[in-house]
């Protein structure tokens, strides 16, 4: 019985997708921007190229990371580990770099599941 439910148990854990993905960031290629959580619509116009950054929570090493804004599809630039207060790494922070930026909404998708698309860029 107990190696029944050590196998259901570890099964759960490895097909556990606890994968969670936000924009949090526009930017120009000044490096002028804005903090882009809790907006509906941008407060500058980016036009042309710029920068956008989300963050990753959970493991998602093996996955498709794709972030649009509009009919622009990021190219990725770098990312930044995040760590907990216990210094545990939580997640990564990623750039994308932008080109011909028009407006629309800005998509945050892991594995073709969105994750973010509330934020209008102008």
């Amino acid at each position: 019985m107990k190696t029944i439910a050590l196998i259901l148990l570890m099964n759960l854990c490895m097909n556990a997708s606890d994968i969670k993905a936000y924009a949090i960031g526009v930017f120009n290629s000044n490096g002028d921007g804005e903090n882009i959580q809790h907006k509906r619509v941008t407060d500058n116009n980016y036009n042309g190229i710029c920068y956008s950054k989300i963050v990753i929570f959970g493991n998602f090493t093996n996955s498709k990371v794709e972030v649009k804004i509009g009919n622009s599809l990021g190219h990725y630039e770098n990312s930044i580990s995040v760590y907990n207060n216990q210094k545990i790494k939580i997640g990564e922070e990623l750039t994308f770099k932008h080109y011909n930026i028009q407006k629309g909404y800005f998509e945050v998708r892991v594995d073709n599941k969105l994750y973010d698309t509330k934020v209008f860029v102008k």
